[in-house]
């Protein structure tokens, strides 16, 4: 779920800008999974530009803020959202931790990195919502250290029916800056893709495991 349609296509705007999200309808993308992809999205690339890493860390806190109150901790999501959930914390004036993939195999063997304690209430930041597994996962191990998950605050979403069902399953609540649809929308309305572009962008996000640029 978007904050609001008019944030979502504003972060559409600042991250088609900085190249962070790439749209090649012609020339697709092959993903980790092996699925061929007309768009690429890397926020991490937000860092890199003030204006814009500011934008983002002020309206994902004041968004927080709004809907869960002030919580106890602000959480990133590693690796990818180590910087801006820094960001956030910092912004909010609140401690911070990150939680890895797996629990680190040397050393205290953590999967929260930062100092936490059971009962506290934590949002967790997010950089990219695909399947939304990763992201659960995360939630997951915080689950396990006994802290109360209000929520989960993603910059994008590719808005797949899969990671609906799986927050919903996880009974997880998600919301984002932008998603999928308002992202094609800006990209038509600033000339970057033309509306048959856009047409075979949503054919792609109907069904990507199976789609195909020819």
């Amino acid at each position: 779920m978007i904050f609001n349609k008019d944030t979502a296509k504003k972060t559409a705007e600042v991250l088609l800008q900085i190249n962070a999200i790439k749209l090649q309808p012609n020339d697709p993308f092959t993903w980790a999974s092996g699925w061929k992809s007309p768009i690429y999205c890397d926020n991490r690339i937000v860092l890199s530009f003030p204006p814009i890493r500011n934008y983002i860390r002020a309206t994902i806190a004041k968004n927080i803020e709004e809907i869960y109150g002030k919580p106890d901790v602000i959480a990133g999501v590693a690796t990818g959202a180590i910087g801006i959930g820094a960001l956030v914390a910092e912004y909010l004036n609140l401690p911070f931790v990150y939680v890895r993939p797996e629990a680190k195999k040397h050393g205290r063997q953590n999967q929260i990195e930062g100092y936490i304690e059971k009962g506290q209430t934590v949002v967790v930041v997010e950089d990219l919502i695909s399947t939304g597994m990763s992201s659960l996962n995360a939630v997951q191990a915080l689950k396990e250290a006994e802290v109360n998950v209000k929520g989960m605050v993603a910059i994008f979403s590719y808005g797949f029916d899969i990671a609906k069902k799986n927050f919903e399953d996880a009974n997880v609540e998600l919301h984002t800056l932008g998603n999928y649809e308002n992202l094609l929308e800006q990209a038509v309305e600033t000339f970057y893709i033309t509306k048959d572009q856009q047409d075979i962008l949503a054919q792609w996000n109907a069904n990507p495991s199976e789609w195909n640029a020819n």
